[in-house]
């Protein structure tokens, strides 16, 4: 599903109109955005949660020459699925 079919079953089932469903989606995803940016956590019971994790640095290889490289640490967005969301899926 891509962003314009999301916001398209977004207006749909919440009777509201495309431009402002794309208003209230565009509005949810800066603001998962700007709080993991800021280190923070988004919980939503029951569907899962936004949390951000720290990978550290590692030995890599350049896949083209073989090479050993360094990968730098740094800081990844990851999402946790909650009990009510795994449930529905298992279905």
């Amino acid at each position: 599903m891509t962003k314009s079919e999301f916001v398209d079953a977004v207006a749909a089932r919440a009777d509201l109109t495309k431009k402002d469903a794309g208003d209230a989606v565009d509005a949810v995803l800066d603001t998962i955005q700007n709080t993991l940016s800021r280190g923070g956590d988004i919980t939503f019971s029951g569907f899962g949660k936004f949390h951000v994790a720290e990978r550290g640095a590692r030995e890599g290889r350049n896949p083209q020459t073989g090479a050993r490289m360094h990968i730098a640490a740094s800081r990844v967005p990851r999402f946790s699925a909650g009990a009510g969301l795994k449930k529905a899926v298992k279905r």
